[in-house]
């Protein structure tokens, strides 16, 4: 039997594969798990979501899990994933739920657990609440001792007060326009952006359950990259589903991904004295770019699995201060304990605020590598990428690239897909060398 959790929670075709009765016995069983011990006054579970449809079918059926062991619900409605991270803490609740499938399709949702404190769950609580879904309820209390439905009016405020504090400067002189992709942004990125000061051109910002990420936000840049040369803005900020991405565009119309923005935080902490260790946590996903200009600057990198949960664990083992993912998942510890895209919105225009710089030439010591990614679908991703006439073909190709790039090859956390991606000094040699890659995936499927 496959693994519940992917690397971001529990994910899949809503009704389909994530059903009610699975989100009510996943509620019910990190109910359970987590709760904490010797704690006097009652238990309380904070659940937020994304404006997707399912996503209220799914709230409905974790609130129902989560009282149904005792445990009182604290609805926070629409909001962004980073948002219930930090209330679980701020509230000071056992755990926290997000109902989210990030940048996927409006058909797909998730489920994201956090712990007290806010934090991701590691991989051996993740399989402990797992073996109490499959074990099904036990004893419940049953009268007093039923949970109860509260709703959490100042949630939303909170949470601004919070991120708005990663401002560290007025941002009255820049103009931004920001996609909100329909979905957990819609309401707060636009206000946490005005509420430092910016001009802000909201554009996809009306979620109706069905629209969200449907060829918006940060997955699809052109809408924004053409919005920000029509308004003459300074720059564009793109987010996903649940708000805990963000990716950029200059004021020329061009993408500054996730790692080219780690670059510029990473040398404003520098400067500043505030990067732990004159070190930054990136994936194996980063561009090869990403670490010439680190060394360049005199930043170590610490490379994790992809993903940001590990991303996180690195942070919190080394006690460093800045991480993320070339997708936009940046991680500031002091802000946050998970990827948080209005808060890294607003670290990125206080640098240009600050510096009187444009993004454009902030990011200029990024020099990104021509890189090509093929997703290959599988039936089995495990078995395909250990296969040895794939792991040949992989070894050839690191030997003709020597250290002019590199090649990367990985089963995805959430679809039965094996991900090639190859960099080298020119995109037609990445392409060639991915496709010869792929082509030995496919024949193994």
């Amino acid at each position: 039997m496959a693994r519940l959790f992917g690397t971001d929670g529990v994910r899949g075709v809503a009704n389909q594969d994530l059903t009610a009765e699975l989100a009510m016995a996943l509620g019910a069983a990190a109910a359970r798990r987590l709760l904490r011990t010797g704690v006097t006054r009652r238990r309380v579970a904070v659940i937020g979501r994304d404006p997707r449809a399912s996503s209220e079918m799914l709230e409905a059926a974790v609130i129902a899990g989560v009282t149904s062991e005792g445990v009182d619900a604290l609805r926070v409605g629409v909001l962004p994933t980073p948002a219930v991270a930090y209330l679980t803490s701020a509230y000071d609740a056992d755990f926290g739920v997000m109902i989210s499938a990030s940048h996927n399709p409006m058909p797909d949702n998730g489920i994201k657990i956090f712990g007290p404190g806010g934090h991701k769950l590691d991989d051996a609580t993740e399989d402990r609440i797992e073996e109490l879904v499959q074990q099904g309820p036990g004893a419940r209390p049953t009268g007093a001792g039923i949970g109860r439905v509260v709703d959490a009016e100042d949630a939303l405020e909170r949470y601004l007060r919070h991120a708005g504090k990663a401002a560290t400067t007025r941002l009255d002189d820049l103009t931004v326009v920001v996609d909100c992709a329909h979905g957990a942004a819609s309401l707060a990125a636009p206000r946490a952006y005005r509420a430092a000061g910016a001009n802000v051109i909201a554009i996809h910002d009306q979620p109706d359950g069905l629209n969200i990420n449907d060829g918006v936000g940060s997955t699809h840049m052109q809408t924004l990259r053409s919005a920000v040369v029509s308004y003459g803005a300074d720059l564009g900020l793109a987010h996903d589903g649940d708000a805990d991405r963000c990716l950029a565009v200059d004021s020329h119309g061009r993408v500054i991904d996730g790692d080219a923005i780690m670059v510029v935080l990473a040398m404003a902490m520098h400067e500043a004295g505030e990067l732990a260790s004159d070190t930054l946590v990136a994936t194996v996903m980063s561009n090869l770019g990403l670490h010439l200009a680190m060394r360049s600057a005199g930043i170590d990198v610490r490379t994790t699995g992809v993903g940001d949960r590990y991303v996180l664990e690195e942070l919190r083992a080394g006690q460093y201060s800045l991480g993320g993912e070339q997708s936009g998942h940046i991680v500031l510890p002091a802000f946050g304990t998970t990827g948080d895209g209005i808060v890294t919105g607003l670290r990125l225009m206080s640098r240009m605020a600050q510096t009187h710089r444009t993004l454009a030439d902030l990011a200029e010591p990024m020099h990104t590598l021509p890189q090509v990614l093929i997703n290959v679908e599988v039936t089995d991703k495990a078995t395909v990428a250990d296969a040895p006439s794939v792991r040949d073909a992989v070894a050839q190709v690191e030997e003709e690239l020597g250290d002019t790039g590199r090649i990367l090859l990985r089963p995805s956390g959430t679809e039965q897909v094996v991900r090639v991606m190859v960099e080298a000094a020119d995109e037609d040699t990445a392409r060639q060398m991915a496709v010869r890659v792929a082509e030995s995936v496919s024949a193994q499927s």
